[in-house]
């Protein structure tokens, strides 16, 4: 707490005046010992951004991104948290997750260099090679690095009092699919939806759950009982699959290749279609999705084409 507040302080977040007449104060209270104990009934006017505003993850983005320009880095089109330095042959790539930042460049003179004009503009830390980001554990192989989710698979697990589950096969049944009005509704409609929020961030290092989680995530505005007991059975398949994840090889192949299916009217309630893919880049598997058609087809043909479709936008 001490380093946070020594932080804002070093940053000039705010100035304390006297609180001025009718003005709207945001309330807040700071912890014992934070309190300017010769100015107690000052407020503080803002001069950058606070944690808690709505406006705070705007603000420190752009702050971030005009600097990051300023340093030759440019914005990657398709994903704006991703940063990419290319001049010659030196090529860098900086991923930034709210204020943790992935850093990976050609050279370790050019990421030196990098980090030195990062840390002249914001207070950082060097902790080495990474290891854990955003609740993915990287381990690295003599083929290349390990991704996985194992801990916080766990935590899902331990939430849904499913620690102590047996383990399953496969992740959905064969036979049968969801549909909008089966069973009663469920009976705890917060937790299926936490759950199925949280196995949908698993989805990033465990694309063999993407389908089955991509179901009961079409029923989160009225969840019923049979949906919840789908989300079991991927539960108890998680529990069986812990140490799964994404291997991610070391390859010489610089060549896209990319794999699509498509269902035709699978959806039992509109008849849409259900669209797969998968792109790999060299052996790796860098991109996957299962995801319901927009309109309806009158041909698995249309279906089909529609899958080949979003799997080569998705290339391009």
């Amino acid at each position: 707490m001490q380093e946070e507040f020594d932080a804002l302080i070093e940053n000039h977040t705010w100035d304390l005046v006297p609180r001025p007449p009718n003005a709207n104060i945001i309330r807040s209270l700071w912890p014992m010992g934070f309190r300017d104990p010769t100015r107690p009934n000052h407020v503080c006017l803002l001069r950058k951004s606070l944690y808690g505003l709505k406006q705070a993850p705007r603000v420190w983005y752009q702050r971030f991104a005009t600097f990051a320009t300023t340093i030759g880095f440019s914005n990657n089109i398709s994903d704006n948290s991703l940063f990419v330095y290319c001049h010659g042959s030196d090529i860098a790539y900086l991923l930034l997750y709210v204020d943790d930042i992935i850093l990976t460049a050609s050279s370790d003179s050019l990421r030196e260099s990098i980090m030195s004009k990062l840390s002249s503009e914001f207070a950082m830390k060097d902790l080495g090679p990474l290891n854990y980001f955003s609740c993915i554990a990287v381990t690295r192989t003599s083929t290349g690095l390990f991704l996985s989710q194992q801990r916080y698979a766990s935590e899902i697990l331990e939430k849904a009092g499913m620690s102590q589950c047996n383990s399953i096969a496969t992740p959905v049944a064969t036979s049968g699919k969801l549909c909008a009005s089966a069973g009663f509704p469920c009976d705890d409609p917060t937790l299926y939806r936490s759950l199925a929020g949280a196995l949908q961030y698993l989805t990033f290092t465990r694309p063999d759950i993407s389908y089955a989680v991509k179901q009961v995530c079409l029923y989160m505005h009225d969840p019923r009982i049979e949906h919840m007991a789908t989300i079991h059975r991927i539960l108890r398949y998680v529990k069986g699959t812990l140490p799964y994840g994404l291997q991610l090889h070391r390859s010489n192949i610089s060549t896209l290749l990319s794999y699509t299916d498509a269902d035709w009217g699978g959806c039992p309630n509109t008849r849409r279609s259900t669209s797969g893919y998968c792109v790999f880049l060299g052996d790796n598997l860098i991109s996957w999705s299962a995801k319901r058609q927009p309109t309806v087809f009158k041909s698995s043909a249309e279906a089909e084409y529609r899958g080949v479709a979003n799997v080569a936008s998705e290339t391009c």
